[in-house]
């Protein structure tokens, strides 16, 4: 028998609460803590608020350093292994993402969850996996499983999140429920496939106390996993609520369509947006705070679907909108050519990349960068993504006739410096933009291309003319987003000389000693990726290029001499990144085009 049966052998008490001298001998034994810091906890009594902590809780705000990982401290985490080890369970990081909210809460009831501390994480059609912070406790074992005449599987778990997702989940579940039973169950308002149903039907009110505390939850727990979008898709029996995280959209619940319904409607309440239209797509927003604190503004988006109004919010945090450049990833020469563009007094500087690719931070950052007291810049959006103080911001209304060309008109007579301009649609608003820069002002924008070459092309389809093109756009810069490997976990590697030649063709590019590959933690939820950043393809308008911008211009010429005069394509600065350790080559080939002209 080995130290450690012996030890499960010696401490483990049936239906006995974690002891503090067990659990701590058996740091000792593994030589994870010394002698003095056993002395020390054992000696030092714990005050009333410590006692109503669990002793893992208690131990990870002593901070002792753990001997076995130089440098390191305990955490709860690495202390919850340790009683892992300690117990013979299998260790269970709770990811909230992976729990099926709805099925895990109809295991138990809250009151025998609470009483034995524990919680169900995963439910199949023969086991159920039970987390719990006290594997000694195993009253509930037998009973459990007759009831649900499933196996059991137990873990062991971080106590903190085991009580905080206890609570989270039951209210949730509860306010649902509550909700559902508000009125008889239908499907949504706006369902092509609607039954037509006989007798009194009643949907939960959008101000029902249940509903505000489904909303709150939702955004509270959006914030909390550093979600950048919110989805609430309504489908035929069930309505999806999906959070995009990194670029990666996730499922988070499943929602009874009348709750679903419910959900909306408040939600639409909250952005000032109109409740009882729901054949039109509408735009709102919401200001609100996180838990920490900062304001966030969301921004809404409806869309008529098949089984009813299909809701994204888009997150809009201050602190990630308004970023330095190289916070966004733009360094070295990008950098110096992005500021030789925006230095110009006047024309027309372009920003192309599809949804979701950074354009409106980009741009959002540059903007903040130059407006100081002596400058005016205006801008016209659709909608306003976020309001700053910093810059005179008009909303495009279609309602009432005020598109961007006509948006632009008006700002034309405001003495503006600097405009900004959403996005170039059509050829009324590419002409406004065109006059504005003909007229002195400094011109920004963006178009949905797949390169910066691209965007001269684009144009040119719009019906501008090519001489224009040539007066007035002074720079176009393309960009994506790619995932960040968490700095906690990247491991280095050796470079695939196969791969490597993928990414960086038609160019010889030296193969780097090292690279970063993902690996997975506790801090990325094990996908090995945490936060984003750009790469970027900057194109001024030089001379020689101007000269190849006619009614026909040739797309794989404009890029041949774009590359000739120094500009980086996606995949290039995407490379760079990955020479850095920043990120890997399949994440940058997931994002980027192949451009093989």
């Amino acid at each position: 028998m080995t130290a450690t049966e012996e030890r499960q052998k010696n401490t483990r008490k049936k239906n006995s609460l974690l002891d503090l001298g067990d659990f701590l001998q058996g740091l000792l034994s593994d030589e994870r803590i010394n002698q003095e810091d056993y002395d020390y906890v054992v000696a030092n009594r714990r005050s009333l608020e410590d006692r109503d902590k669990h002793i893992l809780h208690y131990l990870a705000d002593l901070e002792l350093e753990d001997r076995k990982a130089e440098g390191r401290k305990f955490d709860i985490e690495s202390l919850t292994m340790a009683l892992s080890t300690q117990s013979g369970q299998d260790y269970y990081r709770i990811d909230p993402l992976k729990i099926d909210s709805a099925a895990v809460t109809e295991v138990m009831s809250l009151a025998f969850t609470q009483r034995h501390h524990i919680l169900a994480v995963e439910v199949t059609p023969y086991q159920v996996t039970i987390a719990s912070a006290e594997p000694y406790i195993d009253s509930w074992e037998t009973d459990l499983g007759h009831v649900l005449k499933k196996k059991i599987n137990r873990v062991v778990s971080n106590p903190v999140e085991i009580k905080r997702l206890t609570t989270d989940l039951y209210s949730l579940s509860s306010s649902i429920s509550s909700a559902t039973l508000g009125g008889p169950q239908k499907k949504g308002i706006g369902n092509l496939e609607q039954m037509l149903e006989l007798g009194p039907m009643k949907e939960p009110e959008a101000n029902d106390q249940h509903i505000v505390k489904v909303v709150d939850w939702l955004l509270q727990y959006a914030f909390e996993q550093r979600a950048s979008d919110i989805h609430i898709e309504p489908r035929r029996e069930k309505g999806n609520v999906r959070f995009r995280i990194d670029g990666i959209l996730y499922t988070v619940y499943a929602l009874p369509m009348q709750v679903l319904a419910a959900v909306t409607s408040r939600l639409k309440i909250l952005g000032r947006m109109d409740v009882t239209e729901k054949r039109k797509p509408q735009d709102g927003r919401i200001k609100t705070k996180s838990a920490n604190g900062n304001e966030v503004e969301l921004r809404l988006s409806t869309l008529p679907t098949a089984f009813g109004e299909k809701l994204v919010m888009r997150i809009f945090d201050p602190e990630v909108l308004l970023k330095p450049f190289q916070e966004l990833g733009l360094v070295s020469d990008d950098l110096n050519r992005w500021q030789d563009i925006i230095k110009n007094n006047n024309g027309i500087v372009i920003i192309t990349g599809p949804t979701g690719s950074g354009k409106t931070t980009t741009l959002y950052s540059t903007l903040k960068m130059l407006a100081s007291e002596e400058v005016n810049v205006c801008t016209i959006e659709d909608p306003i993504e976020m309001v700053e103080d910093s810059f005179n911001q008009m909303q495009v209304q279609e309602n009432i006739n005020l598109n961007f060309a006509d948006g632009v008109k008006a700002l034309l007579r405001q003495d503006p410096d600097i405009i900004m301009i959403g996005e170039i649609r059509d050829l009324a608003t590419a002409e406004m933009a065109i006059q504005a820069a003909l007229t002195g002002h400094l011109v920004f924008t963006t178009l949905h291309t797949n390169d910066a070459p691209s965007a001269i092309t684009r144009l040119l389809e719009l019906g501008v003319p090519s001489y224009l093109i040539k007066a007035t756009v002074i720079g176009i810069m393309a960009q994506r987003l790619v995932r960040v490997l968490c700095p906690h976990c990247k491991q280095q590697t050796d470079v695939d000389a196969e791969v490597w030649e993928a990414l960086t063709k038609p160019w010889k590019v030296k193969l780097p000693n090292k690279a970063a590959e993902a690996t997975g933690c506790l801090e990325c939820r094990e996908t090995g990726f945490k936060g984003r950043e750009g790469i970027y393809e900057v194109m001024p308008l030089t001379e020689a290029l101007q000269s190849l911008v006619d009614n026909k211009s040739d797309l794989p010429a404009l890029r041949k001499q774009a590359y000739k005069e120094g500009m980086l394509s996606l995949r290039l600065s995407g490379a760079q990144k990955v020479a850095a350790g920043l990120t890997t080559v399949k994440e940058i080939l997931r994002v980027t085009p192949d451009n093989k002209n």
